[in-house]
């Protein structure tokens, strides 16, 4: 299972799933993604979602959800997270390791506050976006916005240093990398900070779209 740490509002909307939503923390096994925490925003009268990685602060916007898209968030959840990788040009070894690596979501209670700091500001920064230039979340996908949500440094409790979360999900990646002695999957290059900084852009809309099923099957063919 993936933990997924949700705030009240996002828990008082999730509709009753068995064996996957529970109000203590700490009632399911971690998966290798590591645990998540999710809240609901209400964007032009619209619920999105927004996952944020706990270790990596890695973003995952998911627009304009209907009900029945919420009672089926573990295939949104999904293509989200695949599409929004490719979107940070993640290596195939990358891809296939995220891709094996993806279980049903087991939603708790038990936020932490570092985190939802976190989360609100990329929350903050999000709807600024949206506003500013104009775009309708009925008509986004979110990858190629969570992809430069991801390129925006943050800071993380008890560290000095700026975390850029886009590089630190991929390093995350790699060393959960099973062909990779060293623990880092090759052909990729590291990113510093200044060069991330200066790579920060505006999304573009619309998204390019690839499909979560056609990832698999080029996979099992």
């Amino acid at each position: 299972m993936i933990t997924v740490h949700a705030t009240k509002k996002l828990l008082a909307k999730q509709p009753a799933r068995k064996d996957s939503v529970t109000e203590n923390s700490g009632t399911a096994a971690p998966g290798k993604l590591g645990s998540w925490h999710a809240n609901l925003l209400t964007i032009q009268r619209r619920n999105c979602l927004l996952f944020v990685h706990d270790r990596t602060r890695f973003p995952v916007f998911i627009p304009a959800l209907t009900k029945a898209d919420m009672a089926n968030i573990d295939r949104w959840f999904e293509d989200s997270l695949m599409n929004t990788l490719l979107k940070c040009q993640a290596t195939q070894e990358q891809l296939d390791t995220a891709a094996a690596l993806l279980q049903p979501l087991s939603f708790e209670g038990g936020t932490d506050r570092s985190i939802l700091g976190t989360m609100n500001q990329i929350g903050q920064d999000l709807e600024h976006t949206i506003y500013f230039d104009s775009i309708n979340v009925a008509d986004m996908t979110g990858y190629q916005m969570s992809a430069w949500l991801a390129e925006r440094p943050c800071t993380v409790k008890s560290q000095k240093e700026f975390i850029l979360p886009k590089q630190a999900f991929l390093d995350f990646i790699d060393e959960i990398y099973p062909g990779n002695k060293s623990g880092r999957a090759p052909g990729r290059s590291e990113q510093t900070l200044q060069s991330a900084l200066q790579s920060v852009s505006q999304p573009t809309v619309p998204d390019n779209v690839v499909m979560l099923d056609l990832f698999r099957n080029d996979k099992d063919d």
